[in-house]
């Protein structure tokens, strides 16, 4: 018999698709450079020149069964080395490989960190507005995804709601930040504050409350923005990565799980990994990606362009009165709907060949996404029609 849940979801698409694929078609009757298309957050920026030197010099030079051969299950012993090398370098930290589990980009960090650290029933903790897919993320291991409503004031978390949420039945929060879709980055005081209340429910309940999170906007902060390391903070953390980003990597599937050394069980949570891989079919990401990265850690693709982009839509927008949260990370903002339904907004706003992502699938109402993951020439082409059509429409 086929299973139901898997057909219902067919009935769930992806908004974002949606509208990726409407742009699209509309791309094919008018020229897609005319259609602004601010649906999907697909990095913009090349690799760095230094990536793509290192793949050519191991497919010239090393051995063909090291690079697509299988990798250990756990990941390539020197590349979680190096990985952890540079965390420490970078962030202060006392991993070592032992801690490092690699990954199929950050979705396959997270949906082994969530294995690890729940149970079916259990509860998991997320904080509003969130990414969509954290619902099937969560859901389809047995947990239970429970979301906190926003602070819609500045897009930090919400204290008194995550409080009162903070159940005995819960045992991960998952975070996001540089956040997907606020563009907003969690302070130093939010991560203190929350870590300061896990730490007391820890106490309280008796049992421990894991971090899980997640960083693949890691890279993308913005000038003068505070952007503290979640795990520096917080003993009974995961950090979940992904190089899609920074290294303008998201086809490549790359990532790892980076497990706090002063976690509970964190000698093994790496293994405990690779055991999760055997019944989720994770086994192995490739070999030669994984020896590709490891050789360019600490190097990012060109990332300005992004915040030259937001801090063009950023004036125009707010000039035009719309109400914005200023980004303070990622490719993403996420304005304020001028008027209460963020669908009804979004769908007018295609008819100047504008795409929109309506709010209501982050967990909030009223809002949009912008993913501004596009060349700067076409950012300043679309000014005109957002001028038109809030002129017009508001």
């Amino acid at each position: 018999m086929i299973v139901q849940k898997y057909k219902d979801m067919l009935q769930g698409k992806s908004v974002i698709r949606q509208l990726s694929e409407f742009a699209t078609a509309r791309g094919q009757e008018i020229g897609y450079e005319n259609v602004f298309d601010f649906s999907l957050g697909n990095p913009s920026v090349p690799v760095p020149q230094e990536f793509t030197d290192v793949m050519i010099k191991m497919l010239q030079e090393r051995n063909p069964m090291e690079l697509h051969g299988y990798s250990q299950s756990l990941g390539i012993p020197s590349v979680r080395d190096k990985v952890a090398a540079s965390l420490n370098k970078r962030f202060g930290m006392n991993y070592t490989g032992n801690h490092i589990f690699m990954t199929t980009g950050a979705a396959g960090a997270i949906a082994h960190a969530v294995r690890c650290v729940t149970e079916p029933g259990d509860e998991v903790l997320t904080i509003a507005p969130y990414f969509p897919e954290y619902a099937p993320y969560i859901n389809l291991t047995g947990a239970v995804l429970k979301v906190v409503s926003a602070d819609t004031e500045n897009f930090q978390i919400n204290f008194e709601a995550f409080e009162e949420m903070l159940t005995e039945k819960v045992t991960a929060v998952l975070i996001n930040t540089p956040n997907n879709p606020s563009g907003i980055v969690y302070s130093t005081e939010t991560i203190k504050e929350l870590a300061r209340i896990m730490e007391e429910k820890q106490r309280q309940y008796g049992h421990d409350i894991f971090l899980i999170s997640d960083e693949p906007y890691r890279e993308i902060v913005f000038a003068g923005v505070d952007a503290p390391y979640p795990s520096k903070f917080y003993d009974n953390s995961l950090s979940c990565y992904s190089f899609s980003k920074s290294l303008s990597l998201p086809g490549e599937r790359i990532g790892y799980v980076a497990v706090n050394p002063k976690c509970t069980d964190a000698d093994i949570i790496s293994v405990m990994c690779s055991q999760i891989s055997r019944g989720t079919g994770h086994n192995c990401p490739p070999s030669i990606i994984q020896l590709a990265v490891a050789e360019v850690l600490d190097l990012t693709s060109d990332l300005s362009v992004y915040e030259t982009n937001m801090n063009i839509l950023y004036k125009e927008l707010t000039d035009l009165g719309l109400e914005c949260v200023r980004p303070g990370g990622t490719f993403y903002m996420f304005p304020k709907s001028p008027e209460p339904d963020a669908a009804v907004f979004s769908e007018k706003a295609k008819k100047y060949d504008l795409i929109l992502v309506p709010s209501d699938s982050f967990g909030v109402k009223g809002y949009f996404r912008i993913a501004y993951c596009i060349d700067t020439e076409k950012v300043e082409r679309s000014l005109e029609a957002f001028r038109k059509f809030i002129r017009e429409m508001y």
